[in-house]
């Protein structure tokens, strides 16, 4: 005899509700081994993390060039570390805070406007960030 689809839904949930049940009731009628004679324990996660590379001032220069580099308004030709953001490499004050946005990024800290305004050359953000990240040699 064929059932119609919703006859057999309801069946297959009846059945699925009953098994449930049975095996909820099973579970509290026998003990377990563990829940008499084991001590309560409490689980904890620990994220073990390495410490990162230490920053020199070469890796600090590289990034920063390389992040320069990627945005699509500079020209990597005309990059270097004493050019100037709006003579030499032509970036508004819009392109200079979506190139501090990738540089926060990079280098995983937020940088205050107020010291983000002082920017007028990649090596003065190089000098901010090894200031900023103690790196020394």
């Amino acid at each position: 005899m064929l059932r119609s689809a919703s006859q057999l839904g309801r069946l297959a949930t009846l059945t699925a509700a009953r098994k449930v049940s049975q095996i909820a009731t099973l579970r509290h009628a026998v003990p377990l081994a563990t829940q008499s004679f084991a001590a309560p324990t409490q689980h904890t996660q620990v994220r073990r993390l390495s410490a990162a590379q230490p920053l020199t001032k070469k890796t600090v220069e590289e990034r920063i060039l390389l992040v320069l580099s990627l945005y699509d308004k500079i020209d990597p030709k005309k990059l270097t570390m004493d050019a100037d953001f709006s003579k030499d490499l032509g970036l508004g004050s819009l392109d200079l805070v979506e190139v501090v946005m990738a540089l926060e990024d990079e280098f995983g800290f937020e940088i205050p406007d107020g010291d983000a305004d002082g920017f007028k050359t990649p090596r003065l953000v190089f000098q901010y960030i090894c200031d900023r990240k103690d790196v020394f040699e």
